[in-house]
């Protein structure tokens, strides 16, 4: 029996495991990098991440992985299980994470914050790429031209520059066009709304390059 909790166990190793959770003490430390671990277990998998062994294998595609968890969330991309439910909406998600980063849109919570420039994010996936942007590294490459970018996401949107796909497609008039922002731009012409209005004279525009191109009148900057 625990004598900080009185939490009772079958098994001194359990009993032994439970008490470092209230000591603090992580007595597995990786060589590589330092980090401690409570658990040998949490330790074994930890040190798979430098040696780049992945002993858990998917049967149904052959993706492997370093964690046995990682196995059993990739596995509901095969079953369409999603376990993690929002209690404010209903909407359901197959990992925690997304349900986490989906309650956020409701609480308005943003805990990731660069310490460059104090901008906050509630997704940790525009945090990194955001975090990119100070660094300056721009580790992507265009095999075509040679221009570099800071994401692959940014890459891909350059890539369509080199090809004559255009994958976005008007549903109203058929104009095809190579990036969603494009396509987005050229929704607003069949519409008489103007979203985009200036917060110093209240004019309003259609596209937000027209707001931007606006807003440059108010500060002196040139075109």
């Amino acid at each position: 029996m625990c004598e900080v909790c009185g939490k009772s166990f079958s098994y001194y190793c359990q009993l032994a495991r439970h008490v470092r959770t209230h000591t603090g003490e992580k007595p597995y430390e990786c060589k590589e990098c330092g980090k401690a671990f409570t658990r040998i277990s949490h330790f074994r998998e930890h040190v798979r991440m430098h040696t780049g062994e992945k002993p858990y294998e998917c049967k149904q595609c052959g993706k492997a992985f370093s964690w046995c968890t990682y196995l059993r969330e990739h596995m509901r991309t095969h079953s369409g299980e999603k376990p993690y439910e929002c209690k404010q909406c209903g909407k359901a998600f197959p990992y925690l994470k997304s349900l986490q980063g989906h309650v956020r849109i409701h609480t308005g919570e943003k805990p990731y914050v660069c310490k460059e420039c104090g901008k906050s994010y509630s997704c940790p996936k525009y945090f990194r790429k955001h975090v990119k942007t100070h660094s300056g590294v721009k580790p992507y490459e265009c095999t075509e031209c040679g221009k570099a970018f800071i994401t692959s996401s940014s890459l891909r949107e350059h890539m369509k520059t080199h090809s004559e796909e255009k994958p976005y497609q008007c549903q109203q008039c058929g104009k095809a066009f190579r990036y969603p922002r494009s396509l987005q731009g050229h929704m607003l012409t069949h519409s008489e709304g103007k979203p985009y209005e200036c917060q110093q004279c209240e004019k309003a525009y259609r596209c937000l390059i027209s707001l931007q191109r606006h807003m440059k009148t108010h500060t002196g900057e040139k075109f």
